[in-house]
């Protein structure tokens, strides 16, 4: 009777163990029901830590408990393009640099937001460049050419797009054709904005024009954009009980670095860290949420360097106004986000997210 104490705590101990051990691998086989792809065009890992450097406070991107590094070669080049890697993101296949929603021999692939769709989630998409852009374009058209951007603003009209927000108003109304596409996304249920910035709304899907081309950079006034438009697009799709597939690009890191522009990097990876904070912060309260920050490719070759030997002092320089073939960082937040851990190509990317989502 002397051991009875000892072989109840013994006995309680391992039950809270096991309690412990299946609730940890219940949570690491939960699958989301929603995911956010974030992808910052032409952010490598000098471009992450550049924010940690600068920003100093609140570095939202710090917050992500998984990591892993992207092999990011498409099919033609060591070194891709953002149309070749945005597809491979989408749609799991390694293509040629400058195909949209292709193969290497031109034919459509289906991509994750449109595989979404059919499974009855709803879809959105915001870039701060034009979404017909290369990354964003990737996602829902089919284009043997990136530079087609009048065709792929024709291919979403017909696309399961739900919810998209970015420049391009031009290649909807000042087309060769002289078709005024918003007049065709209005017949297809979408309430059209140029101007003010989208109502709250329950029923209508929504296009939201903030430029002729582009939005205009991080550092001049385009504001808070990219979070409010973030924000926006998750509030419209989470009134679908199935889910949502969300792509948000920080689309102008890839411009500064083209650019050999620090500033201009800076501000915006600090842009889109703040909008990946709102992200992030969205997820923790949903619970069902899986969030994944990656990049295309890096762009720049940028390096953080000592200024004048002084090692107390960070320098930004660049080799390359180009892109460059070095992997790029990924980093996962929600159920599923052990899954990215790593090195791993791009395209697994898709086949991670279809397999999460449990798509066929």
């Amino acid at each position: 009777m002397k051991n009875a104490p000892s072989l109840f705590v013994l006995i309680l101990s391992f039950g809270f163990l096991f309690l412990q051990t299946d609730l940890a691998f219940s949570q690491a086989n939960k699958k989301p029901q929603k995911i956010i792809l974030m992808i910052g065009d032409g952010m490598g890992l000098a471009q992450v830590s550049s924010l940690i450097y600068y920003k100093k406070d609140n570095v939202n991107i710090e917050r992500f408990p998984y990591t892993g590094f992207v092999k990011t070669s498409s099919f033609d080049s060591k070194i891709t393009d953002s149309a070749a890697g945005a597809t491979s993101m989408a749609s799991g296949v390694k293509t040629y640099n400058g195909a949209i929603g292709m193969d290497k021999d031109t034919i459509s692939v289906p991509t994750i937001l449109e595989i979404s769709s059919k499974a009855g989630k709803s879809t959105g998409l915001v870039s701060t460049s034009s979404i017909t852009h290369a990354t964003p374009a990737s996602f829902f058209a089919h284009q043997p050419k990136r530079s087609m951007e009048e065709e792929i603003a024709y291919d979403m009209i017909g696309s399961p797009v739900d919810v998209f927000l970015g420049g391009g108003l031009k290649f909807f109304t000042n087309r060769k054709d002289g078709l005024n596409l918003t007049d065709s996304l209005k017949k297809n249920g979408f309430s059209v904005y140029t101007s003010a910035f989208p109502a709250k709304q329950k029923t209508s899907k929504v296009a939201y024009f903030a430029g002729e081309v582009s939005v205009a950079r991080a550092d001049s006034e385009r504001g808070d954009f990219l979070t409010k438009s973030s924000r926006f697009a998750i509030d419209k799709l989470n009134m679908n009980k199935k889910g949502f597939f969300l792509m948000v690009e920080g689309s102008q890191i890839d411009w500064g670095g083209h650019d050999n522009d620090s500033s201009y990097v800076v501000s915006e990876m600090i842009d889109f860290d703040n909008t990946i904070g709102a992200v992030l912060d969205f997820a923790e309260k949903d619970g069902n949420t899986l969030v994944i920050v990656t990049a295309d490719h890096e762009t720049g070759g940028m390096a953080l360097t000592s200024f004048n030997g002084d090692y107390n002092t960070v320098a930004m320089k660049f080799n390359t106004k180009g892109h460059t073939g070095t992997m790029v960082p990924i980093f996962a937040y929600g159920p599923g986000a052990e899954m990215f851990t790593g090195v791993f190509e791009n395209t697994e990317i898709f086949k991670k997210m279809k397999e999460l989502f449990g798509l066929k």
